[in-house]
């Protein structure tokens, strides 16, 4: 059943909030995706501060034009959903590219950053990037490893030391 254009109207202006707030938008095709693997999708968007949005390739191109943000429906051969960051640029390419590894159905058609479109590829790439958190542990780790090599080489002077003066003892 078609849409009325009060419903239009209603699916267009939560499309421009969102689109206004966001930090990162990533199109996917949700062919044959099912209603409970989308529901299990919105989750893990929820849990990053993100959402999810099914919206007909019309109205998505009418609000995408109205903030200056490249997109042709013509291209897009499926039905697709909109998944938006709202915090963070990569969380949503993590959580998209997993779930598309575990869900063959979901397939990466590309999206925005910093409103400029990027690649299905480059999304990809983005989301094998280490967290923010495992690179802050990387940073440390190779901080302290200097300073955890001069301790053991103390430690084996002052061992030293102590063989040396238990063996006199003897």
């Amino acid at each position: 059943m078609p849409l009325t254009k009060v419903q239009k109207q209603k699916i267009l202006d939560k499309l421009r909030d969102k689109i206004a707030k966001q930090k990162a938008i990533i199109l996917v095709g949700i062919k044959s995706l099912k209603v409970k693997d989308l529901s299990e999708l919105r989750k893990r968007a929820k849990a990053i501060n993100g959402d999810i949005l099914v919206a007909k390739k019309t109205l998505t191109e009418i609000a995408f034009k109205e903030k200056n943000l490249d997109f042709d429906k013509n291209k897009l051969k499926e039905e697709i959903a909109l998944v938006f960051g709202f915090q963070d640029e990569i969380a949503p390419t993590k959580i998209v590219y997993q779930f598309s590894k575990e869900n063959e159905n979901l397939k990466i058609l590309g999206g925005y950053l910093d409103n400029n479109f990027v690649t299905a590829e480059t999304i990809i790439e983005l989301a094998k990037l280490p967290t923010r958190e495992e690179l802050l542990a990387k940073l440390v780790g190779t901080i302290s490893n200097p300073i955890i090599g001069f301790v053991n080489v103390l430690q084996g002077n002052l061992k030293g030391l102590v063989y040396a003066l238990s063996a006199i003892k003897k």
